[in-house]
């Protein structure tokens, strides 16, 4: 009993590791799942083309792609997992839409400048991520990818844009917007009722809607290094929420409202101004819970 204290604790910062490593984590992992078990990860695009069947996943990172050879990409039309990084590409092949068996796609380093077009033939994508990309917008067409769990978009060169149409996407668990500039909080991210992790960091998120009973599935709020003063009192009504980070912001209280988060594990408040007297109130108001200031 005497080192319960401890283990609990160690319990705790588990937990919110594993919070701030899901995405990463979940990129690599849902790339190895997709594909018949045991199949090859192919690297030479070049290979691969020439096979065009059976070729499940391919990893293309770190390499200069032949133009010719990225033109013959729709090809692999057995393809389900597509990894590009760091290519020098900047828009897709003719006929990308055509990889209808894809599950999964990210780009690393490729300033892609839209979505790919034709989504809506892309209709079995369960995972999708741009980094360091120039898309300054979301297709109001991404309402077609019904199937889609994970969206991750991060680094873009300019404002990012979303459209009134995610609310459409009821599969969605995962969505992580770091480093974009949004003009304001989009009201769409709270009518998705199926997310579990919703990571907004420097987004320039001021704001949140009200309406958290919509989240009521909700597990990990991370709102890192944003302009955000407030939380709004409804914020009880995530009833899920195991993790709240509002690391470096502008908060100064939160509402005592929150006491009614019961599953709530770990609350990161460095970087804040919340008051010692705040503080102490919090601690009372959530005794279950691990406060880091």
């Amino acid at each position: 009993m005497y080192f319960a204290p401890k283990e609990n604790t160690l319990k705790k910062t588990l937990i919110y590791l594993m919070a701030l490593l899901a995405p990463a984590l979940q990129a690599q992992n849902e790339f190895d799942k997709y594909g018949p078990f045991g199949s090859q990860v192919f690297t030479d695009l070049k290979e691969a083309v020439k096979m065009e069947q059976k070729v499940y996943k391919m990893d293309l990172s770190y390499q200069q792609l032949d133009p010719k050879l990225y033109e013959k990409l729709p090809k692999i039309s057995d393809l389900q997992a597509l990894k590009l990084s760091g290519n020098g590409v900047t828009t897709y092949p003719p006929g990308f839409e055509k990889l209808n068996n894809l599950f999964y796609f990210a780009s690393y380093n490729n300033k892609f400048q839209t979505f790919p077009r034709g989504l809506k033939e892309l209709y079995n994508l369960h995972y999708l991520e741009f980094q360091h990309a120039a898309i300054d917008s979301i297709p109001a067409e991404i309402a077609y990818l019904s199937k889609l769990q994970s969206l991750k978009i991060g680094n873009t060169d300019d404002t990012l844009n979303l459209p009134t149409t995610l609310r459409f996407l009821r599969n969605l668990k995962d969505l992580s917007i770091e480093n974009c500039v949004m003009d304001s909080f989009p009201q769409e991210i709270f009518r998705i009722s199926s997310l579990r992790f919703l990571y907004l960091s420097n987004t320039n998120t001021h704001y949140l809607s009200d309406h958290f009973e919509r989240l009521s599935r909700l597990e990990v709020l991370i709102l890192e290094n944003n302009p955000i003063s407030q939380i709004p009192f409804d914020i009880y009504k995530a009833v899920n929420l195991r993790v709240l980070s509002l690391r470096n912001t502008k908060i100064t209280r939160l509402p005592d409202s929150i006491s009614g988060l019961e599953n709530l594990s770990l609350l990161d408040l460095r970087g804040t101004q919340i008051t010692p007297r705040e503080l102490d109130k919090l601690r009372a108001l959530l005794p279950g819970c691990e406060i880091r200031y």
